[in-house]
């Protein structure tokens, strides 16, 4: 057994820290209308990126759509008119809402009155801001993580990248390689004492390349077969998965052999096809939960095969992607190349368009600038200004008053308040939109409630040094039986003054994933029960978390929670990655038929609908692509 140690959960970092973290958990006894309104007050000087705890949903920003959800308005009072009323009123502040406003401008003109109405209290939706102390300052992301997309991006999402000054060719001269890849620190796996039996640390035999990280070694399968914790039978298991190369469904043709790889999932593949010990499932299980957030039983086979996974190298498949595939899973040599990851990850983009939207917001001209450019939260909603960002106001009601106008109905600062609009873009998430808008068709709302959202966790710990990373090699630990199941170091950037760490010995910021999964039921079961558990989850189990298994598993390189940790933000998302249609579950995409988002973004009167989920597609072209779409379909109004 591992001689636990003091994780420093019970010493508080600072004072600030404290305040900051705990500002949304204080308000728990209070009633249900003095809560949203502290939640929701804007006359507290804050800096949403540099507060900690609990982010991302954080407590505050969802109370009063989970009353309407329960069929509870009367709740909330009589909504007062404001008189304020617009040309667009924009639902949602992250890259789809703020792509769709640019879009509306740039055609209605300068002077076009536009509101963008937000429930969180930072704009930016899934692309968020993370930073820690102030010497040295450290950036990270809270959630959407770079321009990437497994598909090349369309012109329009294209144009407007370059619109904003990001140049994607320029990634690989902002990258400093050599940080970790001069040290030798590349992909581990964690095995952990409680699932394994014992906690060990061995190198990652799975060939895949992580930007910034030492390649996989030649020798690393015999490494891993030598230092891990499993079993002969698991181990003899991989050999054959990684070194033989057998036709596990002879007779058949290759479209044959993937159509039945789209109906039985990896897990099922392994153990009942390829006829594995049950014990080499909980080695990969949680391989993909950062890209599709659910274990390898709720992920199709054949997908596993286009992402490169073992066990296929003998069944002479063609290259071809099959009926079904998911888009993560097509290799797309052209999406390789269009990649460009800030500090910050995506948040710069929407900290761009937001300069773009109100420039006395976010000072500054270029892609490189806006790095270190401070946002200044009280420029945001200025009478003055044509375009508004309201945050932590949740939208309630949206509905037409007249054949011309749109009135919406928010809760903000305990208020119930109304404004009106000649057109309106619903750029939230779709599971919501038929408690907003109960005049939508019947089929359209049935089709918004199929998007259940990935429910994901980015939680950030900022570390005095990476020393023990350093001594034990790893610059990426993947962790099949860890609460979470991915820990990184942040990918070394120099970009717009800002440098994200040198050496072994400068502090950095780390990022833990994890996306709760039910192993055994279909994805969409999953990620609803996944969503429950977020939201009954409390800071202090993340920390408790956190500091527990960064202890068990950098303890032989010298790492003490307690006294190398100075910062914790864990950004919750109950509501996370848009879901994408699956060939286990999802018939119609196996079949090549339109998805149900099809039906629900369909414009209704002078109400249109945006957001990833739109297409169904969890990337930020797609939300860009769809707040074209929606704007333009608006225009003619």
């Amino acid at each position: 057994m591992s001689k636990k140690r003091n994780s420093g959960l019970k010493r508080r970092i600072t004072r600030r820290d404290f305040l900051n973290g705990m500002l949304w958990t204080t308000a728990a006894s209070l009633t249900m209308r003095d809560w949203l309104a502290a939640a929701g007050d804007t006359e507290v000087d804050i800096y949403p990126p540099s507060m900690m705890g609990l982010r991302g949903s954080n407590d505050g920003s969802f109370e009063a759509a989970h009353l309407l959800r329960e069929g509870k308005p009367a709740d909330f009072g009589n909504a007062a008119k404001t008189g304020e009323s617009y040309d667009l009123i924009v639902v949602g502040a992250g890259v789809s809402g703020l792509a769709a406003a640019w879009y509306f401008r740039k055609t209605a003109g300068k002077d076009a009155r536009i509101l963008i109405l937000d429930n969180h209290d930072d704009f930016g939706g899934h692309a968020r801001r993370q930073e820690f102390s102030k010497d040295p300052l450290l950036i990270s992301y809270g959630g959407s993580y770079a321009i990437e997309s497994p598909a090349p991006y369309s012109t329009v999402a294209q144009n407007l990248i370059r619109e904003l000054g990001i140049d994607v060719s320029k990634f690989h001269s902002y990258l400093n390689l050599d940080t970790y890849r001069s040290r030798g620190l590349g992909a581990t796996i964690h095995f952990d004492e409680k699932t394994f039996g014992e906690n060990r640390l061995v190198p990652d035999p799975f060939k895949e390349e992580y930007i910034g990280a030492a390649p996989v070694a030649e020798n690393a399968l015999e490494r891993f077969l030598k230092e891990s914790p499993v079993n002969d039978a698991t181990k003899r298991d991989l050999v054959r998965l990684y070194q033989e190369k057998v036709d596990y469904m002879p007779g058949l043709s290759s479209p044959e052999k993937k159509a039945k790889l789209a109906s039985i999932s990896y897990s099922k593949f392994l153990t009942e096809v390829v006829k594995c010990d049950q014990g080499i499932l909980p080695i990969f299980n949680a391989r993909l939960h950062s890209l599709y957030g659910a274990g390898m039983d709720a992920i199709p086979a054949q997908d596993a095969w286009g992402l490169g996974f073992p066990g296929f190298d003998g069944m002479d498949l063609d290259p071809e992607p099959g009926p079904g595939m998911n888009r993560d899973a097509i290799p797309e040599e052209e999406a390789y190349k269009y990649f460009f990851h800030f500090p910050d990850g995506n948040a710069s983009v929407a900290r761009l368009l937001v300069r773009k939207l109100l420039p006395e917001a976010i000072p500054g001209k270029t892609a490189e600038d806006i790095v270190l450019a401070k946002a200044r939260y009280k420029k945001l909603d200025e009478p003055q200004s044509p375009t508004r960002i309201r945050l932590s106001s949740t939208v309630l009601k949206v509905k037409h008053s007249t054949e011309k106008e749109v009135e919406v109905t928010y809760m903000r600062n305990g208020q119930l308040l109304n404004v009106t609009t000649s057109r309106c873009i619903l750029a939230c998430w779709h599971t919501m939109i038929p408690y907003l808008c109960p005049e939508l068709p019947g089929a359209q709302k049935t089709a918004l409630a199929y998007a259940v959202k990935v429910p994901i966790v980015y939680a950030r710990a900022a570390i005095r040094n990476w020393t023990s990373f350093a001594k034990l090699g790893a610059q990426r630990i993947y962790a099949p039986g860890g609460y979470f199941s991915d820990v990184n170091l942040s990918m070394p950037l120099n970009i717009g003054g800002y440098t994200t760490t040198r050496t072994p010995e400068d502090p950095v910021v780390i990022t833990l994933f994890r996306s709760p999964c039910r192993p055994g039921l279909p994805a969409r079961h999953q990620h609803r029960i996944g969503r429950r558990e977020l939201l009954e989850t409390t800071f202090d189990e993340f920390e408790r978390q956190i500091r527990s298994q960064l202890n068990d598993m950098l303890a032989a390189g010298g790492f003490d929670a307690a006294r190398d940790i100075t910062g914790i933000a864990v950004h919750r998302w109950p509501h996370g990655y848009a879901y994408q249609y699956n060939s286990l579950y999802d018939p119609f995409w196996l079949e090549g038929k339109p998805g149900p988002c099809v039906e629900a973004r369909k414009p209704f009167g002078r109400i249109a609908i945006a957001n990833s989920d739109a297409a169904a597609y969890s990337y930020l072209d797609a939300a860009i692509d769809e707040a074209h779409r929606a704007v333009h379909e608006l225009l003619p109004l």
